[in-house]
């Protein structure tokens, strides 16, 4: 099977960025090939090999019934069921994603499961999409060229910030609201990006605030994201409304994670947001107890940050 050859924990910002930034409806097929009920295993055989496809979806009135897959159809030439119907022999016990998920579920759930192609669903359980590794690689590559594009025209029509004038944005975050997580975080970016701050500088605040937003809607009651933006820094500060974290030494470990079965299965609960968060702050601090946890990340606009630049630039020279 082709895999991914990045992951949500240690793959470069730029990867990092798009993956938190990008939903699974971005990146699937759109353009489905399925099949009603009474369709035999073999007119799948046929339209597999017409379409070079692997796997087709059985669907009636857009709800997803099952899949064949070429598993399937070599298991009915073996046994001699060929020419019977497609729902005695579709695989039915489907593992799903919804199409308003982060593509780093997808990701995860490739890495976890091992399958070639996950079903997608809108909000009403419909059947809109398919996506592979293929699929997600595409895109990535597709956006990290055009990154290059902008950076390679911000590099050579602008000039390094004095700083931002200091400004003030908070958002709430909502329990388990995964259809908006990200929210916060591309807004930040915005900000950043609008007063010319390097491109390094704006990755590790879409990180923090990123891994910072998702600890609410995974983790906690619920909360917020405050933005401070000043002419030389931008700090970051996430409070919740609880239930706390038990041991914080434990928490800043990596891989140390309190996320129940589901929010595992979602791809989330890794035991790397914090550290994270910790990794890309020039200041970090946290406290926490059972009315809640208060994390606060504070990134400058350093010489650090032009240094590194101006090697890079040196590297692609």
């Amino acid at each position: 099977m082709q895999t991914i050859p990045i992951n949500t924990y240690n793959s470069p910002t730029v990867i990092l960025e798009l993956i938190y930034r990008l939903k699974v409806k971005d990146v699937m097929t759109g353009s489905l090939i399925s099949v009603p009920l009474g369709t035999t295993m073999r007119a799948v055989q046929h339209l597999m090999r017409e379409k070079a496809i692997t796997g087709v979806p059985v669907v009636l009135n857009k709800r997803l019934l099952g899949i064949v897959s070429m598993d399937d159809i070599i298991q009915a030439l073996d046994f001699g069921y060929i020419n019977d119907p497609v729902e005695q022999h579709m695989t039915t016990n489907l593992i799903l994603l919804e199409e308003d998920m982060p593509v780093s579920f997808a990701i995860n759930y490739f890495d976890r499961y091992r399958y070639h192609r996950f079903p997608v669903l809108n909000r009403h359980k419909e059947l809109v999409g398919i996506v592979t590794t293929r699929d997600i690689s595409t895109r990535l590559l597709w956006e990290i060229n055009h990154e290059v594009e902008n950076l390679e025209r911000m590099n050579q029509s602008t000039r390094i910030t004095d700083g931002l004038s200091r400004d003030v944005q908070t958002f709430s975050i909502m329990k388990h609201d995964f259809e908006n997580a990200g929210f916060a975080s591309t807004e930040i970016k915005k900000k950043l990006k609008l007063n010319k701050i390097f491109p390094r500088t704006i990755r590790r605040a879409a990180i923090a605030s990123y891994e910072l937003e998702m600890n609410i809607v995974v983790h906690s009651n619920g909360g917020h994201i405050t933005a401070e933006f000043g002419p030389d820094e931008v700090t970051i500060t996430s409070k919740d409304t609880g239930p706390g974290i038990l041991n914080v030494d434990h928490a800043m470990e990596e891989g140390f994670s309190t996320a129940n079965e589901w929010i595992r299965s979602l791809g989330f609960g890794a035991g790397m947001g914090l550290p994270n968060v910790r990794s890309v702050s020039d200041d970090f601090s946290i406290t926490s107890d059972a009315e809640g946890t208060t994390v606060v990340s504070t990134i400058r606009f350093s010489d650090r940050e032009i240094k590194q630049q101006a090697e890079e630039d040196v590297q692609h020279d």
